[in-house]
Protein backbone atom coordinates (compact mmCIF):
# COMPACT_ATOMS: atom_id res chain seq x y z
CA UNK A 1 0.00 0.00 0.00
CA UNK A 2 0.90 3.33 -0.83
CA UNK A 3 2.33 5.66 1.70
CA UNK A 4 -0.34 8.10 0.79
CA UNK A 5 -2.74 5.10 0.66
CA UNK A 6 -2.73 4.08 4.31
CA UNK A 7 -5.36 4.01 6.88
CA UNK A 8 -5.76 7.16 9.05
CA UNK A 9 -4.71 5.45 12.17
CA UNK A 10 -1.57 4.15 10.49
CA UNK A 11 -0.62 8.38 10.00
CA UNK A 12 1.48 9.36 12.90
CA UNK A 13 0.90 13.12 13.59
CA UNK A 14 3.43 13.02 16.47
CA UNK A 15 6.11 15.68 15.01
CA UNK A 16 3.75 18.02 13.83
CA UNK A 17 2.31 18.14 17.28
CA UNK A 18 5.94 18.54 18.85
CA UNK A 19 6.63 21.76 16.73
CA UNK A 20 3.03 23.11 17.60
CA UNK A 21 3.82 22.87 21.08
CA UNK A 22 6.66 25.13 21.00
CA UNK A 23 4.65 27.57 18.97
CA UNK A 24 2.24 27.58 21.78
CA UNK A 25 4.64 28.92 24.11
CA UNK A 26 5.45 31.52 21.50
CA UNK A 27 1.55 32.29 21.07
CA UNK A 28 1.73 32.77 25.07
CA UNK A 29 4.31 35.28 25.47
CA UNK A 30 3.96 37.08 22.10
CA UNK A 31 0.40 36.17 20.57
CA UNK A 32 -0.60 35.55 17.27
CA UNK A 33 0.90 37.32 14.79
CA UNK A 34 4.51 36.12 16.09
CA UNK A 35 3.13 32.87 16.17
CA UNK A 36 2.14 32.87 12.28
CA UNK A 37 5.34 34.60 11.71
CA UNK A 38 6.83 31.57 12.98
CA UNK A 39 4.38 29.31 11.77
CA UNK A 40 5.19 29.32 8.23
CA UNK A 41 9.36 27.96 8.36
CA UNK A 42 7.30 24.80 10.07
CA UNK A 43 4.76 24.92 7.86
CA UNK A 44 7.44 25.00 4.73
CA UNK A 45 9.18 22.10 6.14
CA UNK A 46 5.58 20.10 6.76
CA UNK A 47 5.03 20.66 3.18
CA UNK A 48 8.10 19.46 2.07
CA UNK A 49 8.52 16.16 4.15
CA UNK A 50 5.54 14.90 4.33
CA UNK A 51 4.39 14.36 0.33
CA UNK A 52 1.61 12.13 1.30
CA UNK A 53 -0.40 14.43 3.53
CA UNK A 54 0.66 17.42 0.65
CA UNK A 55 -0.79 14.96 -1.95
CA UNK A 56 -3.82 14.11 -0.03
CA UNK A 57 -4.52 17.75 0.87
CA UNK A 58 -4.48 18.17 -3.32
CA UNK A 59 -6.56 16.09 -4.13
CA UNK A 60 -9.19 17.09 -1.83
CA UNK A 61 -8.85 20.59 -3.08
CA UNK A 62 -9.23 19.59 -6.58
CA UNK A 63 -11.75 17.84 -5.94
CA UNK A 64 -13.51 20.56 -4.17
CA UNK A 65 -13.04 22.95 -6.65
CA UNK A 66 -14.10 20.97 -9.59
CA UNK A 67 -16.96 20.00 -7.61
CA UNK A 68 -18.24 23.65 -6.94
CA UNK A 69 -15.47 26.14 -8.20
CA UNK A 70 -18.50 29.36 -7.24
CA UNK A 71 -17.37 27.82 -3.60
CA UNK A 72 -13.50 27.83 -4.34
CA UNK A 73 -13.98 31.28 -5.49
CA UNK A 74 -16.18 32.49 -2.68
CA UNK A 75 -13.37 31.44 -0.51
CA UNK A 76 -10.38 31.71 -2.26
CA UNK A 77 -9.02 28.51 -2.56
CA UNK A 78 -7.24 27.20 -5.51
CA UNK A 79 -5.87 23.65 -6.07
CA UNK A 80 -2.13 24.11 -5.98
CA UNK A 81 0.96 24.37 -3.72
CA UNK A 82 -0.52 27.88 -2.48
CA UNK A 83 -4.17 26.28 -1.16
CA UNK A 84 -2.23 23.01 0.21
CA UNK A 85 -0.41 25.73 1.91
CA UNK A 86 -3.40 27.04 3.23
CA UNK A 87 -4.99 24.21 4.30
CA UNK A 88 -1.92 23.28 6.75
CA UNK A 89 -1.78 26.58 7.93
CA UNK A 90 -5.53 26.24 9.15
CA UNK A 91 -4.59 22.82 10.70
CA UNK A 92 -1.74 24.27 12.22
CA UNK A 93 -4.43 27.13 13.60
CA UNK A 94 -7.00 24.70 14.94
CA UNK A 95 -4.32 23.00 17.02
CA UNK A 96 -3.40 26.17 18.41
CA UNK A 97 -7.40 26.95 19.32
CA UNK A 98 -7.53 23.54 20.68
CA UNK A 99 -4.47 24.31 22.68
CA UNK A 100 -6.19 27.73 23.83
CA UNK A 101 -9.57 26.18 24.72
CA UNK A 102 -7.78 23.54 26.82
CA UNK A 103 -5.49 26.60 28.52
CA UNK A 104 -8.60 28.19 29.48
CA UNK A 105 -7.44 30.89 26.78
CA UNK A 106 -9.99 30.73 24.25
CA UNK A 107 -12.95 33.21 23.96
CA UNK A 108 -15.69 30.79 24.41
CA UNK A 109 -18.19 33.56 24.88
CA UNK A 110 -17.49 34.15 21.11
CA UNK A 111 -18.64 30.93 19.74
CA UNK A 112 -22.47 31.02 18.22
CA UNK A 113 -24.18 28.21 18.32
CA UNK A 114 -27.08 26.95 15.91
CA UNK A 115 -29.86 24.07 16.16
CA UNK A 116 -29.12 23.27 20.27
CA UNK A 117 -32.05 24.25 21.39
CA UNK A 118 -34.24 20.84 20.96
CA UNK A 119 -31.19 18.90 22.40
CA UNK A 120 -30.90 21.21 25.39
CA UNK A 121 -34.89 20.48 25.44
CA UNK A 122 -34.45 16.60 25.42
CA UNK A 123 -31.75 17.22 28.35
CA UNK A 124 -34.47 18.46 30.55
CA UNK A 125 -36.18 15.56 29.96
CA UNK A 126 -33.12 13.03 30.14
CA UNK A 127 -33.62 12.07 26.89
CA UNK A 128 -30.06 11.97 25.96
CA UNK A 129 -28.87 10.96 21.98
CA UNK A 130 -26.03 10.40 19.20
CA UNK A 131 -23.97 13.23 17.15
CA UNK A 132 -22.66 12.42 14.53
CA UNK A 133 -19.40 14.61 14.11
CA UNK A 134 -16.33 15.06 11.52
CA UNK A 135 -12.87 16.16 11.68
CA UNK A 136 -14.16 19.84 9.90
CA UNK A 137 -13.46 22.69 12.18
CA UNK A 138 -12.70 22.60 15.80
CA UNK A 139 -14.90 20.03 17.46
CA UNK A 140 -12.39 20.66 20.95
CA UNK A 141 -14.83 23.79 21.25
CA UNK A 142 -17.99 21.65 21.97
CA UNK A 143 -16.60 19.62 24.68
CA UNK A 144 -15.75 22.34 26.19
CA UNK A 145 -19.22 24.11 26.20
CA UNK A 146 -20.35 20.74 27.47
CA UNK A 147 -18.46 21.26 30.39
CA UNK A 148 -19.61 24.94 30.71
CA UNK A 149 -23.45 23.76 30.39
CA UNK A 150 -23.86 21.28 33.25
CA UNK A 151 -26.84 19.90 31.97
CA UNK A 152 -25.18 19.33 28.61
CA UNK A 153 -22.42 15.96 29.28
CA UNK A 154 -21.00 14.49 25.80
CA UNK A 155 -18.92 11.97 25.73
CA UNK A 156 -16.64 11.10 22.61
CA UNK A 157 -15.74 8.10 21.40
CA UNK A 158 -11.81 7.91 19.84
CA UNK A 159 -9.20 5.85 18.91
CA UNK A 160 -6.91 7.83 21.39
CA UNK A 161 -3.97 5.92 19.76
CA UNK A 162 -3.87 7.36 16.84
CA UNK A 163 -3.02 11.11 18.60
CA UNK A 164 -1.74 10.02 21.93
CA UNK A 165 1.03 12.57 21.47
CA UNK A 166 -1.59 15.49 21.15
CA UNK A 167 -3.87 13.82 23.99
CA UNK A 168 -1.19 13.90 26.20
CA UNK A 169 -0.03 17.53 25.30
CA UNK A 170 -3.66 18.36 26.02
CA UNK A 171 -3.84 16.78 29.68
CA UNK A 172 -0.86 18.76 30.69
CA UNK A 173 -2.77 21.69 29.58
CA UNK A 174 -6.02 20.66 31.06
CA UNK A 175 -5.93 17.52 33.42
CA UNK A 176 -9.86 17.63 33.09
CA UNK A 177 -9.55 17.09 29.26
CA UNK A 178 -9.56 13.59 29.23
CA UNK A 179 -12.41 13.05 31.28
CA UNK A 180 -15.34 13.04 28.34
CA UNK A 181 -12.88 10.56 26.05
CA UNK A 182 -13.69 6.78 25.31
CA UNK A 183 -11.53 4.91 24.00
CA UNK A 184 -12.85 2.40 21.54
CA UNK A 185 -11.71 0.29 18.92
CA UNK A 186 -14.12 -2.09 18.13
CA UNK A 187 -18.05 -1.76 19.90
CA UNK A 188 -18.41 -4.45 22.37
CA UNK A 189 -21.78 -5.62 23.82
CA UNK A 190 -20.29 -4.15 27.18
CA UNK A 191 -19.57 -0.75 25.47
CA UNK A 192 -22.86 -0.93 24.12
CA UNK A 193 -24.71 -1.48 27.34
CA UNK A 194 -22.42 1.47 28.85
CA UNK A 195 -23.28 3.95 26.08
CA UNK A 196 -27.26 3.30 26.63
CA UNK A 197 -26.81 3.95 30.16
CA UNK A 198 -25.27 7.11 29.59
CA UNK A 199 -28.33 8.12 26.80
CA UNK A 200 -30.68 7.47 29.30
CA UNK A 201 -29.34 9.28 31.87
CA UNK A 202 -30.01 12.53 29.20
CA UNK A 203 -25.87 12.53 28.11
CA UNK A 204 -24.88 12.30 24.50
CA UNK A 205 -22.02 10.42 22.99
CA UNK A 206 -20.52 11.83 20.05
CA UNK A 207 -19.06 9.17 17.33
CA UNK A 208 -17.29 10.72 13.77
CA UNK A 209 -19.00 10.12 10.65
CA UNK A 210 -16.25 10.53 8.36
CA UNK A 211 -13.29 7.89 9.62
CA UNK A 212 -13.78 4.10 8.64
CA UNK A 213 -13.09 2.00 11.84
CA UNK A 214 -9.62 0.43 12.75
CA UNK A 215 -10.18 -3.02 11.03
CA UNK A 216 -9.07 -5.02 8.82
CA UNK A 217 -12.39 -5.32 7.33
CA UNK A 218 -14.20 -2.31 8.20
CA UNK A 219 -18.45 -2.14 7.34
CA UNK A 220 -18.71 0.92 5.28
CA UNK A 221 -21.28 2.26 2.84
CA UNK A 222 -19.93 4.22 -0.86
CA UNK A 223 -21.72 7.50 -1.12
CA UNK A 224 -20.42 10.33 -2.95
CA UNK A 225 -18.72 13.12 -2.03
CA UNK A 226 -17.62 15.91 -3.91
CA UNK A 227 -18.17 14.35 -7.11
CA UNK A 228 -16.44 10.89 -6.42
CA UNK A 229 -17.70 7.89 -4.26
CA UNK A 230 -15.59 7.54 -1.02
CA UNK A 231 -16.44 5.08 1.62
CA UNK A 232 -18.08 6.15 4.43
CA UNK A 233 -18.21 3.86 8.14
CA UNK A 234 -21.60 2.45 9.15
CA UNK A 235 -20.90 1.90 12.64
CA UNK A 236 -22.70 4.95 13.96
CA UNK A 237 -25.97 4.08 12.71
CA UNK A 238 -25.90 0.48 13.68
CA UNK A 239 -25.10 2.19 17.17
CA UNK A 240 -27.98 4.50 17.03
CA UNK A 241 -30.01 1.54 16.58
CA UNK A 242 -29.05 -0.13 19.66
CA UNK A 243 -29.40 3.08 21.74
CA UNK A 244 -32.84 3.99 20.39
CA UNK A 245 -32.61 7.77 20.69
CA UNK A 246 -32.51 10.84 18.96
CA UNK A 247 -29.79 11.10 16.03
CA UNK A 248 -27.61 14.59 15.61
CA UNK A 249 -25.62 15.58 13.41
CA UNK A 250 -22.68 17.91 14.53
CA UNK A 251 -20.54 20.65 12.28
CA UNK A 252 -17.92 22.94 14.11
CA UNK A 253 -16.47 25.73 11.41
CA UNK A 254 -15.01 29.05 11.93
CA UNK A 255 -16.58 32.09 9.26
CA UNK A 256 -15.53 36.00 9.63
CA UNK A 257 -13.44 34.63 12.45
CA UNK A 258 -16.09 33.48 14.50
CA UNK A 259 -16.53 29.80 15.88
CA UNK A 260 -19.97 28.35 15.14
CA UNK A 261 -20.86 25.01 16.42
CA UNK A 262 -24.27 23.30 14.26
CA UNK A 263 -26.48 21.18 15.68
CA UNK A 264 -28.74 19.13 13.46
CA UNK A 265 -31.69 16.67 13.74
CA UNK A 266 -30.33 13.44 11.66
CA UNK A 267 -33.21 11.29 12.87
CA UNK A 268 -35.62 10.84 15.80
CA UNK A 269 -34.53 7.52 15.79
CA UNK A 270 -32.75 5.09 13.71
CA UNK A 271 -34.40 1.29 12.68
CA UNK A 272 -32.46 -1.43 10.45
CA UNK A 273 -35.06 -3.71 9.73
CA UNK A 274 -33.77 -7.20 8.68
CA UNK A 275 -34.84 -7.07 4.98
CA UNK A 276 -33.55 -3.59 4.12
CA UNK A 277 -30.62 -3.19 6.63
CA UNK A 278 -28.01 -2.39 3.86
CA UNK A 279 -30.29 -0.56 1.58
CA UNK A 280 -30.88 1.88 4.88
CA UNK A 281 -27.58 2.26 5.97
CA UNK A 282 -26.32 3.06 2.63
CA UNK A 283 -29.11 5.94 2.59
CA UNK A 284 -28.10 7.16 5.75
CA UNK A 285 -24.32 7.14 4.66
CA UNK A 286 -25.32 9.35 1.83
CA UNK A 287 -27.57 11.64 3.71
CA UNK A 288 -24.46 12.44 6.26
CA UNK A 289 -22.34 12.62 3.42
CA UNK A 290 -24.12 15.19 1.75
CA UNK A 291 -24.23 17.48 4.70
CA UNK A 292 -20.68 16.87 5.32
CA UNK A 293 -20.34 18.00 1.33
CA UNK A 294 -22.22 21.65 1.95
CA UNK A 295 -20.21 22.14 5.43
CA UNK A 296 -16.80 21.72 3.51
CA UNK A 297 -17.91 23.90 0.98
CA UNK A 298 -18.82 26.32 3.50
CA UNK A 299 -15.39 26.02 5.31
CA UNK A 300 -13.21 24.11 2.49
CA UNK A 301 -9.87 24.73 4.32
CA UNK A 302 -11.23 23.26 7.42
CA UNK A 303 -11.67 19.68 6.79
CA UNK A 304 -8.42 17.88 8.37
CA UNK A 305 -8.10 14.50 7.04
CA UNK A 306 -4.80 14.53 5.49
CA UNK A 307 -4.80 11.19 3.52
CA UNK A 308 -6.40 9.64 0.19
CA UNK A 309 -10.38 9.92 1.63
CA UNK A 310 -10.91 8.39 -1.56
CA UNK A 311 -8.96 5.18 -1.83
CA UNK A 312 -10.96 3.75 0.44
CA UNK A 313 -13.53 3.06 -1.96
CA UNK A 314 -11.81 -0.34 -2.03
CA UNK A 315 -13.16 -1.58 0.47
CA UNK A 316 -16.23 -4.12 0.26
CA UNK A 317 -19.86 -2.16 0.49
CA UNK A 318 -21.78 -3.39 3.48
CA UNK A 319 -25.03 -2.83 1.33
CA UNK A 320 -24.39 -4.69 -1.59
Amino acid sequence: MRADQRHWAQINEAGFVSGMRLLFWIYRIAGRWPFRLTLYPVLGWYLLSKPAARRASLAYLQRLCAFNPSAARLNRVRPGWRGVFQHFAAFAENILDKMLLWGGMFKTADVVSFGREQMLANVQTQRGGLLICAHLGNLELCRVLSRQRHELRITVLVHTKHAQAFNRLLAKLDPDSQLNLMQVSEMTPATAMLLAEKVGRGEFVAIAGDRIPVSATPRVAHASFLGETAAFPVGPYVLASLLQCPVYLLFSITKNRHSECHFELFREAIHLPRKSRDQVLHELAAAYAARLEQFCLKAPLQWFNFYDFWHLSGYKDASR
